[in-house]
């Protein structure tokens, strides 16, 4: 299954198609489908800063208004716990709940965003661009604030002979256990679809939370006792590095998108 995997998420065939598995909820089990997401990498030009950046984003947002796109959500990122191989200033964030739509986003930034393009490029350089599928493992709670949120990210391998398959409802398990502990994380994986190749991870675990508080009561919660539920749960299946923590701003927000 493994191999399977690598090989759908290199041909892009995750983002295109969804991953499609069953989450219990309330009784039944309901399909947990992929969503997709776009991500770029970015670095402010000489003498360029956050203020072009929020102009850019301002245009961009006015653009996205009289295009329609009530179906296309996006953030900015920017490094907060990071390391040297984070050489970037800032990562934009987009997606919709559906390739279809995301992609319908893209086609009209291609053909009618150049003057906005402009101020972008004024104000960033984008050395990478990459596109994850997307799976919920946890539903946040609803946020007093939802527009800034700590966003943390880290590179998971399964160990050999260990599938996804083998680890959806662990995730699951351990999403149900924060929650009942008072975590009001969200939690997903990103799975890497376009863009990339090469990569040295299977999947990203990603957690968001309202601030660094709550991300520092979570912290404390695994010191205390949550490792040993981890551990009861993928000790020697799965192997994940240090987390990478993000101040996260919503520029857009789709309709019924709560985070």
């Amino acid at each position: 299954m493994k191999k399977v995997l690598t090989m759908l998420v290199s041909g892009g065939l995750l983002l295109s198609y969804g991953i499609g598995m069953a989450d219990e909820h309330e009784g039944e089990a309901e399909p947990n489908v992929a969503s997709p997401l776009e991500m770029f990498a970015c670095t402010y030009n000489e003498g360029k800063g956050p203020a072009d950046l929020e102009a850019a984003n301002k245009k961009w947002n006015a653009w996205a208004d009289k295009q329609g796109f009530d179906d296309y959500s996006a953030w900015t990122l920017v490094p907060y716990y990071s390391g040297p191989e984070q050489d970037f200033d800032v990562l934009w964030m987009g997606g919709s709940e559906k390739a279809k739509a995301m992609g319908r986003a893209q086609d009209s930034w291609l053909a009618t965003g150049g003057k906005v393009q402009e101020a972008f490029s004024e104000a960033i350089s984008c050395n990478s661009h990459g596109a994850y599928a997307v799976l919920q493992m946890k539903k946040p709670p609803k946020r007093d604030n939802p527009k800034n949120l700590i966003v943390s990210f880290s590179d998971c391998n399964t160990a050999d002979g260990v599938s996804f398959d083998d680890l959806y409802m662990p995730l699951i398990e351990w999403g149900k256990y924060k929650g009942e502990n008072g975590s009001t994380a969200g939690m997903w994986v990103f799975f890497a679809a376009f863009g990339g190749g090469g990569e040295k991870f299977d999947f990203k675990w990603v957690t968001a939370h309202q601030n660094l508080e709550d991300m520092g009561a979570d912290w404390d919660q695994y010191s205390e006792s949550g490792w040993q539920k981890a551990n009861e749960l993928f000790a020697g299946k799965l192997s994940c590095d240090s987390s990478r923590a993000y101040v996260t701003t919503n520029i857009r927000m789709a309709e019924d998108d709560e985070e």
